[in-house]
């Protein structure tokens, strides 16, 4: 880490300038938004299918090909439903993840390219 001096005017002795880390901060503030998005995405995802859905869809005696009633049906559908949400939960929140990461590694090969162009302008 290198810094620059600047001459004090007063006393005519070199003060340390302090760098400014905008890139840190940046960085840091992607993580916090991408914690974020993983965080109220799943919070928020909907599990318990409605029972509207359940009963049109167990309705009309549409389920006697496969269920034994039509408690049965409305039972076996709602836990269809309700896996399907949690697997819906689960490739977004992947998608999400290969997204945060794709991004860290952009913004690291960056920072690489800034870091080693400095250097070689020293």
């Amino acid at each position: 880490m290198t810094s620059t001096t600047t001459p004090v005017p007063a006393t005519g002795t070199p003060r340390p300038r302090k760098r400014k880390r905008i890139f840190m901060w940046t960085f840091l503030a992607i993580q916090a938004l991408f914690l974020v998005w993983i965080i109220v995405g799943v919070a928020t995802a909907h599990t318990a299918p409605d029972p509207a859905t359940v009963a049109r869809a167990c309705g009309h005696g549409g389920w006697r090909v496969l269920f034994t009633s039509r408690q049965d049906c409305m039972v076996h559908y709602a836990n269809g439903l309700r896996g399907a949400a949690e697997a819906g939960t689960a490739f977004g929140a992947a998608l999400v993840i290969a997204l945060w990461v794709a991004v860290d590694f952009i913004l690291g090969v960056g920072r690489l390219v800034v870091v080693f162009a400095r250097r070689r302008g020293n």
